[in-house]
């Protein structure tokens, strides 16, 4: 399988209306081979939403990859010294995480998983889903772009009409995606309009 042996993070923050499909993308990981390790952020491990329970949304993450999910600062921090990662993917990514990225904020169990992973320059992908991504997240989200060890899973405008400052990743290429960045490079192309 194209993924054995592959340690991915798989990290998921608040973007609840993904959830489906962040899950689904977590499962196609799982069957090429990699071993998941799961992180959540406070928000996608603590807040019920008409998507789910977060209960059962953290149950589902850890069946997925057959361990706990890491749910603190201090037990992401381990993530980089005890090289538990060799690709971190935030799947999805909120327009907030990405912005506290490109600022080397680290404040949820997400932000530090990824700045203990990036202490041994390894690549991390984040697949976006942001209402406001062609709006105030914009330039977070170009310094991301233009930093080392970032990639970005193919975007496109959700829904042009109703919210013309929205993006959101296609969530189907998260594994060509991963793979991609194994190999140091940007799938492309980076904007789309398919669906």
């Amino acid at each position: 399988m194209e993924l054995d042996g592959i340690r991915v993070g798989f990290a998921m923050t608040g973007s609840f209306c993904t959830f489906r499909e962040a899950f689904l993308q977590a499962e196609r990981l799982a069957a090429m081979g990699a071993q998941l390790v799961p992180v959540m952020s406070d928000a996608a491990a603590g807040t019920s939403t008409r998507f789910g329970t977060a209960a059962s949304q953290v149950q589902r993450l850890e069946e997925i990859a057959g361990r706990p999910v890491i749910r603190t600062i201090e037990d992401a921090e381990p993530i980089g010294p005890k090289a538990m990662t060799d690709i971190m993917a935030v799947v999805p990514c909120t327009s907030n995480t990405a912005a506290k990225l490109a600022m080397s904020i680290t404040d949820t169990p997400v932000t530090m998983a990824v700045k203990s992973h990036l202490r041994r320059g390894a690549p991390v992908v984040l697949a976006l889903a942001s209402n406001d991504a062609l709006a105030g997240s914009f330039k977070q989200l170009g310094m991301l772009s233009n930093m080392k060890h970032y990639y970005f899973v193919p975007l496109r405008q959700d829904d042009p009409e109703k919210k013309p400052t929205s993006l959101v990743a296609d969530f189907s290429r998260v594994p060509d995606t991963v793979l991609a960045a194994l190999h140091g490079r940007q799938l492309q192309p980076l904007l789309s309009d398919r669906k």
